[in-house]
């Protein structure tokens, strides 16, 4: 799919979609084959365990808040202005340890199937199924410590 023309409105979805996956609400603003950028909001106290894209390079713009990127045992802190760089094929989780809701912007290139799978992540609950139906669209979350 080629990238469309015009303007995504600040309180409009891309595509008239948004969804909660992980208790982070992901609105779409931007999708195309070579590229998908998403408006999120990040509540206090939530994180995206670690995982790999193994075709994607990602990032992350912070608007507010602060959040914290884990490449392995190395951490990095980001605030407002700071873009964090998630490398294909890195392994990545990303926290809110800050006791307060943080927004940015992340993108993708290219999309692969990672609009496919907000839809389907779309209010999961179970984690099991979370990392099963992640695999399916080139996402594979690590095994849990221990």
């Amino acid at each position: 799919m080629q990238l469309e023309k015009g303007v995504t409105k600040a309180a409009e979805p891309y595509g008239d979609k948004a969804w909660n996956v992980v208790g982070h609400t992901y609105t779409p603003k931007l999708h195309s084959d070579d590229a998908f950028l998403w408006h999120a909001v990040i509540p206090a106290d939530t994180f995206v365990p670690p995982h790999i894209h193994p075709f994607q390079d990602e990032w992350i713009y912070m608007l507010e808040g602060n959040l914290e990127v884990e490449f392995g045992e190395e951490k990095h802190s980001a605030g407002p202005g700071d873009l964090i760089r998630m490398p294909k094929g890195l392994a990545h989780g990303i926290f809110n340890r800050s006791g307060a809701t943080a927004t940015c912007t992340f993108g993708v290139a290219p999309s692969g199937k990672l609009f496919a799978l907000f839809g389907r992540l779309d209010g999961l609950t179970d984690p099991a199924e979370l990392v099963r139906i992640s695999a399916e669209h080139d996402v594979n979350f690590l095994p849990p410590p221990g």
